[in-house]
């Protein structure tokens, strides 16, 4: 049984994840001004009221169609351009200068928070969950700056296994080690993966760096939604947290944007050291992104034949088509989806 097949939900260019989704900086939406948005195939105006909230509404007036985003915000309303109806944060007209009474419309809005220097939409007809965020740093405060903006030729599911495929990096990234990952589930939308090292005691980077350790390289991976996920990476002493947030568009490619974060420090002194701790792990980064990049450009991805060191990445796989899927554009739930065909135990594909 071939895991990205037609109908389950990984690497499907026509379904996602119900979730969180990154829909632009913080800092590109001031008050009183609105941006056009597409988001998983779906176009909204996203405009920040008088009271500092972020609103996204669907895009288009119900009157006669202009989008809203050509339109004005007004207190934490906002009025079309076309012929000035108004609708308030939750979307229910309540002035059209035409007639002594609004006629009886709303237009559908969605739920957003911010988090990490970003606007997040949740996409789905449920109650939000919780947004996406660095196991270790739940309860952290924490400095943070974005990082690169990408597109990426391949499914955001695809992208994000790359992190998770045990392999590469002796073959791509050189580095000899053995990694094993061990998976956990924190809830039903997010799945941990967490490394163990063996080897390397030929390698005379390895031998530099492993007195830095107690124990195992840290390494580990947390998924949020299949769409984002966070790196927690570094010695025992310091520990470097990148995340990877991304959105499907057309032609089931990725855009994704890197946020680059750690603890706060206090003082002036503290200030200095995260500037340089955010600038250092942009870098670690950089280095294992970039010998990916050709791969992704020109990837069909289709594991037809697994092996025991795909087993993380067939997990992950199961993980993603265990959840609630919801159709490109519509953003209406999928329906008619085979327990099987979301269930079936990964490692009956390794041989």
């Amino acid at each position: 049984m071939s895991p990205n097949k037609p109908h389950s939900t990984f690497n499907n260019s026509t379904q996602f994840i119900e979730g969180w989704y990154w829909a632009l900086p913080s800092k590109e939406l001031k008050v009183g001004k609105v941006k056009a948005v597409t988001l998983l195939g779906r176009n909204l105006a996203i405009y920040r009221g008088i009271s500092g909230q972020a609103i996204a509404i669907d895009a288009y007036c119900p009157h006669m169609g202009a989008h809203l985003a050509e339109g004005k915000v007004e207190g934490d309303g906002i009025r079309c351009f076309f012929h000035n109806w108004k609708y308030d944060a939750e979307g229910i007209c309540v002035d059209i200068p035409s007639l002594e009474k609004p006629l009886s419309v709303c237009i559908k809005t969605w739920e957003t928070a911010e988090q990490y220097g970003l606007i997040w939409v949740w996409v789905g007809k449920e109650k939000p969950d919780l947004l996406p965020f660095v196991p270790e740093l739940e309860q952290v405060d924490c400095d943070y700056s974005l990082g690169i903006r990408f597109i990426k030729n391949c499914h955001p599911n695809v992208l994000l296994i790359n992190a998770i495929d045990a392999h590469h990096f002796n073959t791509v990234h050189n580095l000899p080690l053995e990694i094993v990952f061990e998976s956990q589930e924190l809830n039903p939308n997010a799945i941990t993966f967490s490394n163990t090292t063996k080897g390397g005691d030929n390698s005379r980077l390895i031998n530099l760096i492993r007195p830095l350790y107690q124990n195992e390289v840290t390494y580990s991976m947390c998924y949020w939604y299949g769409s984002t996920g966070t790196v927690t990476l570094g010695p025992d002493f310091l520990h470097f947290y990148i995340v990877f947030a991304l959105r499907m568009i057309e032609g089931g490619k990725t855009e994704g944007q890197t946020i680059i974060i750690t603890p706060k420090r206090s003082g002036c002194l503290g200030w200095g050291i995260n500037r340089g701790l955010l600038w250092l792990t942009q870098q670690v980064g950089n280095y294992f992104s970039k010998g990916d990049t050709q791969v992704f450009q020109t990837i069909k991805f289709d594991i037809k034949t697994p092996t025991k060191a795909d087993r993380s990445i067939l997990e992950f796989i199961q993980h993603v088509n265990r959840q609630k899927a919801l159709t490109w554009e519509t953003w209406d739930v999928v329906e008619n989806v085979e327990n099987s065909d979301r269930t079936y135990p990964p490692t009956s594909l390794v041989p």
